[in-house]
């Protein structure tokens, strides 16, 4: 068992594994997970397995939300990757309304059932952050962009691309979380944040990008190419 948990964090093929330090489950969700399995315990000790039966199925639901795997991360330097698992619900020209641009925007939302962890999309430094808070619309609809509570990054790549990655609340979530700030450095598919039950994130980018995904693809954070620079 514990060869095949190490052989998880190697790199292969020309591809790398991130190794998180807490692997499988987000330390976000274990006060989560801790006290819906004691409670279900309690009540199946109390009251029986027909009582805390719907408490252990909330309890999976919890874990499963939680969920945290290690992700194949691609080669390649001029790859824009996915920074979260769910549906692309929006591809289109727009204005940056960060960095004052025209630009490309990507739109992955993630509904309950998607890992909720957010991943850097590039090698690059943060040059800037923004935080608004906002409303708590439908985070698949275009106006949960403007409107919602919303954390963004200004990534500077190496070769000098701007990206702009920015997390968003959505009608259930209620806790947008980041680890990171100005000046630091983010490597492909670092873990940086995460958004807690149902949520959206934009990804803006320069023009010239060639975008490799289409509305209504299902992505996976880190696994997935958005666009190459």
């Amino acid at each position: 068992m514990i060869l095949s948990l190490r052989a998880l964090f190697i790199y292969q093929a020309g591809s790398k594994l991130k190794n998180y330090p807490h692997p499988i489950i987000a330390r976000e969700g274990w006060p989560f997970l801790a006290i819906a399995t004691l409670v279900s315990m309690l009540v199946s000790v109390f009251a029986g397995w027909l009582w805390a039966l719907p408490l252990w199925m909330i309890t999976l639901f919890i874990l499963q939300f939680f969920r945290d795997p290690p992700r194949l991360i691609p080669p390649g330097d001029n790859l824009v990757l996915c920074p979260a698992d769910g549906r692309v619900v929006k591809v289109e020209r727009v204005t940056d309304p960060y960095l004052k641009r025209e630009a490309l925007m990507v739109s992955v939302f993630m509904n309950v059932f998607n890992v909720h962890s957010n991943r850097s999309p590039v090698d690059g430094t943060i040059k800037k952050m923004w935080y608004f808070p906002g409303s708590f619309v439908n985070a698949a609809l275009e106006k949960a962009s403007v409107a919602n509570e919303r954390n963004a990054l200004w990534i500077r790549t190496k070769s000098g691309h701007d990206v702009t990655c920015v997390q968003i609340a959505g009608l259930v979530a209620r806790r947008i979380l980041c680890y990171v700030k100005a000046k630091d450095k983010l490597t492909r598919g670092q873990r940086y944040g995460f958004i807690r039950f149902g949520s959206r994130v934009d990804v803006y980018l320069p023009l010239t990008a060639r975008v490799k995904v289409a509305l209504g693809d299902k992505v996976s954070a880190s696994s997935d190419v958005l666009a190459e620079l």
